[in-house]
């Protein structure tokens, strides 16, 4: 059985007169990488903050491997590797002097600190910048940087809030390297609005709107949460629209150039079969068909009710 790392339970906070996350439950267990998903204003950074403890909530609990954050956070957090959306990186140090002083402070014992930092330069790509100063480095390594800091003490869940935001598309493809490898060890919560993100390099998502958790499941159940209800067929023998409307459940036909069409059909008819069965009895010379999946796009504006 997979070992439970988080557990988000009646979870409640309210700023003001206003409720930010409501009634939040959901589970994260080990490994892999979870995708906190949501729009701008959904909750995601509030529930992020309470879950590596930078924030107090006003109701309810979460467990960190048992532990209850708010009962426990010192020994809670021992647990948890976190990279807010800006490094908190001194600049006026080197990266070796600052990765030193990250494993100081994580409690790392004072002769292992220069084995954890070697250790964590090289799994980050860093030891070839090891006594540079930070402010002099491009984005991309100012992020790696960042995230060694919240790895450097081997903890089991690692929280990082839109790590590839700001980065260019080659640094983009190497974070998101890094974090896969990170994630073939530990627990890795991503916390993003961009679909592409989760899309690139998520297993599973954790979704909120409003507040509360709208969408819980792997990202092939994210894909799969509208039924698709079009067929995308190649016919070489190119018969016209009003030939294909015939066909039963088909409620509208889309031509889209050549041999291409996109039919659209009602629940309860398995139109596949019947696109078949009629192509070969009317030599339509079928080349391709596959059912239309909704894009995750189209799921997320569903989801957020946008």
């Amino acid at each position: 059985m997979e070992e439970l790392i988080v557990k988000v339970e009646k979870l409640s906070h309210r700023y003001s007169a206003q409720w930010a996350v409501r009634d939040l439950d959901f589970e994260i267990y080990r490994n892999g990488i979870y995708g906190l998903l949501g729009s701008n204003g959904a909750g995601k950074s509030t529930t992020m903050n309470i879950m590596c403890g930078v924030l107090k909530q006003t109701e309810g609990n979460i467990y960190i491997k048992g532990i209850n954050i708010r009962e426990n956070p010192v020994e809670a957090k021992r647990h948890i590797g976190f990279l807010p959306q800006k490094p908190p990186l001194h600049m006026e140090l080197t990266v070796r002097e600052y990765l030193s002083f990250c494993a100081k402070l994580r409690d790392i014992p004072a002769k292992e600190v220069t084995r954890s930092v070697n250790e964590v330069m090289e799994r980050c790509s860093l030891a070839h910048f090891s006594n540079r100063l930070t402010r002099n480095l491009s984005g991309g390594y100012q992020q790696r940087v960042g995230i060694a800091q919240a790895i450097i003490h081997k903890p089991d869940l690692v929280v990082l809030d839109e790590p590839t935001n700001g980065l260019d598309p080659n640094q983009i493809f190497e974070i998101r390297h890094l974090i896969k490898e990170i994630a073939h060890e530990r627990t890795v919560v991503l916390s993003t609005h961009i679909l592409s993100e989760v899309q690139a390099t998520c297993k599973y998502i954790r979704m909120i709107e409003q507040g509360r958790v709208v969408f819980s499941g792997t990202i092939d159940e994210f894909d799969n949460y509208i039924v698709p209800n079009s067929l995308m067929v190649s016919l070489r023998g190119m018969p016209p629209a009003d030939e294909l409307l015939t066909i039963p459940g088909v409620i509208e036909v889309e031509e889209l150039g050549g041999p291409k069409y996109r039919l659209r059909f009602n629940d309860g008819h398995d139109v596949s079969k019947h696109v078949v069965e009629i192509s070969v009895a009317r030599n339509w010379e079928l080349t391709e068909i596959y059912t239309e999946k909704g894009s995750m796009d189209a799921v997320f504006a569903e989801l957020s009710k946008k």
